[in-house]
């Protein structure tokens, strides 16, 4: 009689397993390393504020990342880098921002062409689909934006929506240095913010790190 799957491969499990723990422990031990090397590069002057700015740069992209921990982090270990961190992570994070709104104005030329070279009938298409509730709420929200102008860009700070604003404001062809400077003063006072709370206001967060 032929043994259910199950139990025939009930054995190699825990040789699996032993294989998976062989492969992860270095990559862990690599992550760890890794850490330790960040940790080291924020205690020192020298290092830790380009690699604040770095970090900064990067956290205001698309991708999902936070700058505010790597500069309590630099600023818990040195609190005389205050101001100086302050404005590196804002200059940093202001960068990043400008990247998101060239990124929304490369794609729109980019599908202005693509648009340009349709048929008649996908134009139609298109057409039909914007007449969708949910693009007419996108539509509506891009309306607004465009009365609210580069102001819009002071929101650059908040989680989540703040990085495609930026690029909706590029897309939108928005005037770019009144865009930077929104955006700069808007990081600017959430950064202070922030900081200050997390140092001062609730120093018990600094336990964490």
């Amino acid at each position: 009689m032929r043994q259910p799957f199950f139990i025939v491969r009930l054995p190699y499990f825990p040789a699996l397993a032993h294989v998976c723990f062989l492969y992860c422990t270095p990559m862990m031990e690599s992550l760890d390393a890794a850490l330790q090397q960040l940790l080291a590069w924020l205690a020192l002057p020298q290092y830790g504020l380009s690699t604040l700015f770095v970090v900064a740069f990067v956290s205001a992209t698309l991708l999902p990342m936070g700058s505010e921990p790597a500069l309590v982090g630099l600023l818990h270990l040195n609190p005389d880098l205050f101001w100086p961190a302050i404005f590196v992570a804002t200059v940093g994070n202001t960068l990043g921002g400008m990247l998101n709104w060239w990124m929304g104005y490369g794609a729109h030329g980019a599908v202005e062409k693509l648009r340009h070279g349709h048929e008649a009938a996908d134009r139609n298409a298109e057409v039909s689909a914007l007449a969708s509730a949910k693009s007419r709420a996108h539509l509506r929200a891009l309306d607004w934006l465009k009365r609210l102008g580069p102001k819009a860009c002071l929101l650059s700070w908040l989680p989540v929506i703040g990085d495609p604003l930026c690029a909706v404001a590029g897309w939108l062809r928005l005037p770019f240095w009144p865009c930077v400077v929104y955006m700069a003063i808007g990081k600017f006072l959430r950064y202070v913010t922030m900081t200050a709370a997390l140092l001062w206001l609730i120093p018990e967060s600094l336990k964490l790190l």
